[in-house]
């Protein structure tokens, strides 16, 4: 009986010393570390210059920043006496590249990088021309041309029937060219044809031109210029019409100021008055042509001074125009 005694004595004595070590050992066990959220980051895409980097290396805070790619592709890492190449890499892949790079030069054992996108710089679309608001993005992901044109608040009233993609590619002496694809907007919009919603990857170039337009001026009732309806032969008559007709003391001449493809300018006389007695065929009219009437009694203009004249638009040119007879 006693030696149970002593035994039940004995191991509560060592129970009673052994407890400060043990709470000792538990407060000095440090507890598991958590690698870092870097937060929501973008869609990971080959990174490219002037994109914003978020790097984190577990355990190394002094490595752990956001880092911009230099122009030429490159980042650096402080520590680190060379740059590591980072254009063209997906993330995962400048994240194994980061981790040699610290292994080689020693800075690290066995790191532990991770690599995400905070900002994209390198992959921008611009939608211009006859958009409601021209507008430059990046594009953090695919994104289609129908995307692009709701981004600029889609089409103007005004906006011709083709969209112009033109992008940047490697030519055959790997100098950059540039290819330019015609997208139908009755194809794209009406249509809804799939095939001719392109995806774009950043880079493109979105243009809208305007409609086509004739430019009816001199003596008529309501000079102005007209757009060129898509798909049909627009001719002087039609035109007329829109003007409203020929204004008194119109010659029997009329003068189609035309620039060709090339540049040059070229000028058509037309038998007017022939056209209007249905005497000679009307004569067919290409966007931005120039149909000028003049005055019987006055003095004709040059193609070089209605020109100039038209290019101060509206109402200003038709007067100019007449004051000019």
């Amino acid at each position: 009986m006693r030696s149970l005694l002593r035994l039940t004595s004995l191991v509560a004595l060592v129970l009673t010393l052994a407890a400060p070590a043990w709470t000792q050992f538990q407060t000095q066990t440090p507890a598991p570390r958590v690698i870092p959220e870097l937060g929501a980051n973008l869609p990971a895409q080959p990174v490219g210059p002037n994109d914003l980097l978020a790097i984190c290396v577990y355990d190394a805070p002094e490595l752990s920043r956001t880092v911009r790619v230099g122009a030429d592709g490159y980042i650096r890492l402080p520590m680190m006496q060379r740059r590591i190449m980072a254009q063209g890499l997906l993330p995962s892949a400048l994240e194994t590249a980061i981790g040699s790079a610290l292994r080689e030069e020693q800075i690290l054992i066995d790191p532990f990088v991770t690599v995400t996108i905070a900002e994209y710089h390198s992959r921008p679309i611009s939608v211009a021309g006859a958009v409601k608001q021209p507008v430059v993005f990046q594009a953090e992901g695919p994104t289609t041309l129908l995307e692009a044109i709701a981004r600029a608040q889609g089409l103007r009233d005004d906006a011709g029937r083709e969209i112009l993609v033109s992008q940047m590619q490697p030519g055959p002496d790997d100098k950059p060219v540039t290819l330019t694809r015609r997208i139908l907007v009755r194809g794209l919009i009406d249509d809804a044809d799939p095939a001719l919603n392109v995806m774009l990857t950043g880079g493109e170039e979105i243009r809208v031109p305007e409609i086509g337009r004739v430019y009816v001026v001199g003596n008529v009732k309501k000079p102005g210029a007209f757009p060129v309806q898509d798909g049909s032969d627009t001719t002087i008559l039609q035109m007329l019409a829109l003007a409203e007709g020929l204004a008194p003391y119109a010659t029997k001449e009329a003068y189609i100021y035309r620039r060709e493809g090339s540049g040059a300018k070229s000028e058509i006389v037309v038998p007017l008055d022939k056209i209007m007695h249905r005497k000679a065929p009307d004569v067919a009219l290409t966007a931005n042509d120039i149909l000028y009437i003049p005055e019987s009694s006055g003095k004709r203009l040059t193609s070089r001074t209605v020109e100039a004249i038209i290019g101060l638009g509206g109402a200003s040119a038709a007067a100019l125009i007449y004051a000019a007879h």
